[in-house]
């Protein structure tokens, strides 16, 4: 989202639960489109307080998980904020090899560039 819209909008990365390190597979398919991932951490929706972002401050949430999209609307059911669930590949533990993961894990980044320029338009340049 950041790569394509930039300062456009305010976005923030958060889940049901922090695994803290991202996944090696994401960094790696996301690098090869020129989104640096590895110093990035993941939080919860809950630890999004913590790092001082009130969710009352946001317009929209995407949900890429059934389990995050029932977290999103218990979280957001006393504040006027849309949540959104976008079914999406979950690649987590799928194919042996290494390739065949890389695979699947470039089949999710794709989904979720297609869902975000059908959702918010062309990249800004």
């Amino acid at each position: 989202m950041k790569k394509l819209y930039g300062t456009e909008c305010y976005i923030q990365s958060a889940g049901v639960k922090s695994d803290l390190e991202i996944d090696g597979f994401a960094i790696t398919v996301c690098a090869e489109i020129g989104v640096e991932l590895s110093r990035h951490r993941s939080r919860s929706f809950d630890e999004m307080e913590d790092w001082g972002d009130d969710l009352s401050s946001f317009d929209l949430v995407l949900a890429l998980s059934p389990a995050s999209q029932r977290r999103a609307l218990d979280l957001t059911q006393f504040y006027h904020i849309d949540v959104e669930y976008w079914p999406i590949l979950d690649p987590t533990g799928l194919g042996d090899a290494r390739e065949t993961r890389l695979t699947a894990y470039r089949q999710t980044r794709d989904q979720i560039m297609q869902r975000l320029t059908e959702r918010f338009g062309p990249a800004q340049t």
